[in-house]
């Protein structure tokens, strides 16, 4: 069993507000900053993520595919939304009935059509939400790790301590 979730990047850029005001100064930045997140969060749930921006208006846009630390990230063509694009996709992956396809988009007529073809919609919010819980748990196990871990000058005593930094400064 495969999982993927297919992510509208421009529908979760304007979604989230720190990504919203972040693509205000630079819409490259936001992406950036989103694939970047997305990075962190495909190596906490192993699914495959794909992520996809339209440049439906863009003159002479062809279809670019990229993959980034293990995200796929497409560009689509010139008059192709980037819903048409996922629709296509989730029909494509749905065929086998093994996978699992997730959408992340707010875009009611494309949870439907999702819906319809087999795939699970999530909202844009949702996502936020589990991002910023998988932060937390990542924070919190490195916290703990930090204060487990103990340097050999907590080990041992204060005059054996300085009996080697007495040698290490000869050594210098």
């Amino acid at each position: 069993m495969k999982e993927f979730l297919i992510i509208d990047g421009y529908n979760i850029i304007n979604a989230w507000s720190d990504l919203k005001k972040i693509s205000e100064e630079s819409l490259e930045e936001a992406r950036n900053v989103l694939i970047d997140r997305m990075s962190e969060y495909r190596a906490y749930i192993k699914s495959e993520i794909i992520i996809v921006f339209d440049a439906y208006q863009v003159k002479g846009a062809k279809e670019k595919k990229k993959e980034i630390n293990g995200i796929e990230i497409i560009f689509t063509k010139k008059n192709q939304t980037a819903d048409s694009y996922i629709e296509k996709k989730v029909e494509e992956l749905a065929k086998n009935k093994r996978n699992i396809v997730k959408v992340v988009t707010s875009d009611l007529a494309e949870q439907q059509i999702v819906l319809g073809s087999g795939g699970i919609r999530i909202l844009p919010r949702e996502l936020e939400i589990q991002y910023n819980l998988m932060k937390k748990k990542i924070n919190k196990i490195s916290e703990k790790n930090k204060q487990n871990r103990m340097i050999l000058s907590d080990r041992i005593d204060e005059k054996v301590l300085e009996t080697l930094e007495k040698w290490r400064r000869e050594e210098d």
